[in-house]
């Protein structure tokens, strides 16, 4: 049928408004993390002094400050496709489109929701390819060839297909069949299939775009050995991740559960460190471990999408929900589809609470890690890993608390001083 724009309503003002106040806040943050970064670039912070060289304090706050204006353009460009989405009609043509189709709500869906993610993902493209290949390059950070960057995203896109229909299809058929506790099964398919790919990532997925070897190094190996002794902690192997492929950015990190746990580090990351300092961001990352930091962000994340899911079983039941989002025939797919895209305007104000959970558990991971290993040599490896990655030292303490996982460098470089 012929595209009938819908008139707003009540509900599109709400959405308009927090949009509007989402990119506000955006712009005030950001310009004030850049103005703060500004004032502090002729000097290096006390804490920092002799360990960190003006000249990398400057590559730092320039790389950050680029990175934040970039990040707000694409922010906006964002805000405003997600308009053009909504009450400018993009999902609702879409729609229209598909459904002259004839192949039944349950088919429809699926290729309706596969489009738009396709369509989304074009448009992110140039993006992607600007920060890849001119910021990240331009501040010497960007290893990835054209070939690889064109690899990595067929595999991913082809992944995105196997693992992203059979997935679709089962939540939509969910909707349709299940009658009006449909949300709940689909709570439980959502959360086993979390679970599976959090078993399957470190040894399926994860291989397909990087290599992992186990880590060679013989006195690092006892010294690591020695350090999962103490801790009780039982793993299937210390690997490392040839990262250097794509960046210079260095980093550890910590994957899996029950038998699949390993412990990854990036080559980047085991160039520049000593035995003792690798020993301690090793013991940061048990930390996380032993303080359950996995488990709890994972219920929590199961809480979330409960909650959101039940939400979503109520608004799929109100006519106004799919007008005021621009959408003239309610359907299962055109809910989700909404739900998933204008999700993140009304729980926007909410990133300050989940920056601040995550920092509790950076803090405390630390405290496990000066208890078990060196708290200095945590000290040094940070300052390494802050040069390396070009993290700044200052970031505007308002801008951290909104978005940062981590503690601003200086508080947590005091934080393990004291415990040192």
């Amino acid at each position: 049928g012929s595209i009938t724009f819908q008139a707003m309503n009540s509900f599109s003002i709400v959405f308009l408004s927090l949009l509007l106040a989402m990119q506000a806040a955006q712009m005030w943050l950001g310009w004030r993390h850049r103005r703060h970064i500004g004032l502090h670039r002729h000097a290096v912070p006390a804490p920092f002094k002799g360990k960190i060289l003006l000249r990398a304090h400057k590559k730092a706050a320039d790389y950050t400050v680029t990175k934040s204006r970039f990040g707000l353009l694409d922010a906006s460009i964002g805000n405003l496709l997600l308009i053009a989405w909504t009450l400018g009609g993009g999902l609702e043509f879409l729609d229209q489109t598909l459904r002259g189709l004839d192949y039944g709500p349950l088919l429809t869906g699926t290729g309706f929701i596969l489009a738009a993610f396709l369509i989304m993902g074009v448009l992110d493209l140039p993006s992607s390819l600007y920060m890849t290949f001119v910021i990240e390059q331009r501040f010497g950070f960007n290893k990835t060839t054209l070939k690889t960057y064109i690899i990595d995203l067929l595999t991913q896109s082809a992944l995105f297909i196997v693992i992203g229909i059979p997935l679709l299809l089962a939540v939509l058929w969910l909707m349709q069949e299940a009658g009006d506790a449909w949300w709940l099964y689909v709570w439980l398919l959502w959360t086993a299939f979390t679970l599976l790919m959090v078993w399957a990532y470190p040894s399926l997925i994860a291989p397909l775009f990087n290599t992992f070897t186990p880590l060679k190094d013989s006195k690092v190996q006892k010294r690591i050995q020695a350090l999962l002794k103490r801790t009780g902690f039982k793993s299937r192997g210390i690997y490392v991740m040839d990262g250097s492929r794509r960046s210079a950015h260095g980093n550890a990190y910590f994957t899996g559960f029950g038998k699949t746990k390993r412990i990854i580090f990036y080559d980047t990351l085991l160039t520049s460190l000593r035995e003792k300092e690798i020993e301690a961001v090793l013991a940061h990352e048990l930390g996380h471990f032993k303080h359950r930091h996995v488990l709890k962000r994972l219920l929590l994340t199961f809480g979330a999408s409960l909650a959101g899911l039940a939400l979503l079983g109520w608004l799929i039941r109100q006519e106004w929900f799919f007008h005021g989002l621009g959408i003239g025939q309610p359907s299962t797919y055109t809910a989700l589809m909404l739900f998933l895209l204008v999700g993140p305007v009304f729980t926007f104000f909410l990133s300050p609470l989940m920056a601040w959970g995550s920092r509790k558990h950076e803090f405390e991971a630390d405290s496990f890690a000066a208890e078990q290993a060196d708290a200095k040599s945590l000290v040094s490896a940070l300052v390494k890993l802050y040069k390396e990655n070009a993290s700044t030292l200052t970031p505007d303490p308002l801008y951290s608390a909104f978005y940062d996982s981590h503690p601003p460098a200086p508080v947590r470089i005091a934080h393990l001083q004291g415990l040192a």
